[in-house]
């Protein structure tokens, strides 16, 4: 098993908390960024084996945009659940605690990202 802790994941979560407290973001709307990002981290790792994907945190205006960059070929698509299923939710999780995601195929594998629209 990976180790949930590795560098990446703690400095990409820190970075992001950070810029978001300092950027005026609830609380309540930075644990949903937490979370989603850390799910799309984690997702590189399993699914597109890369142990070191490359993590953007972009302010826009009045915008959040978190991208995860891996080089996995596979694009990820949402997946029908049982009630009984023991994994495959992360991207419903990453679609219900955000307000757009998507994914950009690359020369070298792609680019996942999810995007959080702040108060005016």
């Amino acid at each position: 098993m990976r180790n949930l802790n590795s560098p990446s994941l703690t400095l990409s979560r820190d970075a992001l908390r950070d810029g978001m407290t300092r950027a005026g973001w609830p609380p309540s709307s930075i644990a949903d960024a937490e979370l989603a990002m850390v799910e799309l981290i984690v997702n590189a790792w399993r699914h597109a084996n890369t142990t070191s994907p490359v993590v953007l945190i972009l302010f826009l205006a009045n915008t959040l945009r978190v991208t995860v960059s891996d080089r996995g070929p596979d694009l990820p698509e949402q997946q029908p659940l049982s009630v009984l299923a023991e994994a495959g939710r992360g991207l419903q999780l990453v679609a219900g605690l955000t307000h757009r995601w998507g994914v950009d195929p690359q020369h070298l594998g792609k680019t996942v990202w999810f995007e959080l629209d702040g108060a005016a």
